[in-house]
């Protein structure tokens, strides 16, 4: 069996503080003297352009970013990451205490606080080495040693002699970790008031929809389109600010751009290529399903 020889890792930078970037360069540098740095953007949207034009192996994303933060640019790479290639390994900055600690010390990312520690740093090297390993992406060999103790939440280190996963398996295990990821990290975010009613402005009236009538929402730019079975009202607000005022068990988000209503879902089917989408019970439309959310309609 001819030996699976892996390459080089490669990352990229996202960091709106040129200063910070720099520094967070450096420190890579030092305590992983292999990783390739392909890239270091300014923003969120020139950190998806770039993410998705060079394919790297590890995204170190600031949350906090103008055009778009870290969480937003993570999610639209991946719901837009091409099909058979493993989604990066994703370490957030932050100098926000609110936004790690317990989400990452279990989650599929890791965390840097600002400004960077090497003590830190040392232990998201070691986490990423034994991660890249494991579902054997770049070489994972460096200056430190990647420990059971610093990676409980990887498994054992492959064999030398290997070949590299089968990409749908990798492809479906990146795409259930970034799900938990987001997942956890809305849940650590203050719970807002859930709404009882859509109060949407009709020429010089509001018509009010309760929210048992609406079918799925839909963002349209700066509105969102409240889709009812037989009507549609815009409303001026984001998905955004407007999931965490919804019941996650009765309304579910299936892609960036859509929230459907778990109760008016009939059927979810995939297409020759595996792309997912819904049909409704009493609407005609057709939803589609980004790859992020397809775990919420596997087989129970």
């Amino acid at each position: 069996m001819s030996q699976y020889t892996p390459r080089a890792p490669r990352a990229l930078i996202a960091e709106d503080e040129p200063i910070l970037a720099a520094a967070l360069a450096h420190a890579l540098q030092r305590l992983w003297p292999e990783l390739d740095i392909v890239a270091t953007c300014p923003n969120g949207v020139e950190a998806l352009r770039q993410g998705l034009a060079l394919q790297p192996d590890i995204l170190f994303l600031d949350i906090k970013m103008p055009g778009k933060t870290g969480l937003e640019a993570a999610e639209e790479l991946a719901e837009q990451w091409p099909d058979g290639v493993a989604f990066p390994h994703i370490v957030f900055v932050t100098a926000y205490d609110e936004y790690a600690l317990a989400a990452f010390e279990h989650a599929a990312a890791d965390y840097v606080l600002k400004p960077v520690n090497d003590a830190r740093l040392g232990k998201t090297v070691e986490r990423l080495q034994q991660r890249l390993r494991d579902s054997g992406g770049g070489s994972g060999t460096a200056a430190t040693t990647a420990t059971t103790a610093t990676t409980a939440t990887t498994a054992t280190a492959a064999p030398a002699e290997t070949v590299p996963p089968a990409p749908q398996a990798t492809q479906s295990a990146s795409d259930d970790n970034m799900a938990r990821l987001l997942s956890q990290l809305q849940a650590m975010l203050p719970p807002a008031p859930r709404l009882q009613m859509i109060r949407a402005a009709v020429g010089n009236s509001v018509r009010m929809i309760a929210l048992a009538d609406v079918v799925y929402f839909e963002a349209l730019d700066k509105y969102i389109n409240v889709v009812c079975q037989d009507s549609e009202a815009l409303i001026r607000t984001s998905l955004k600010e407007l999931l965490p005022q919804l019941d996650p068990q009765q309304f579910w988000q299936i892609h960036r751009g859509t929230i459907v209503n778990a109760s008016a879902i009939a059927t979810a089917v995939r297409d020759e290529a595996g792309k997912l989408s819904l049909t409704l019970r009493q609407h005609p439309a057709q939803l589609r399903v980004s790859p992020l959310y397809a775990h919420l309609f596997r087989q129970m």
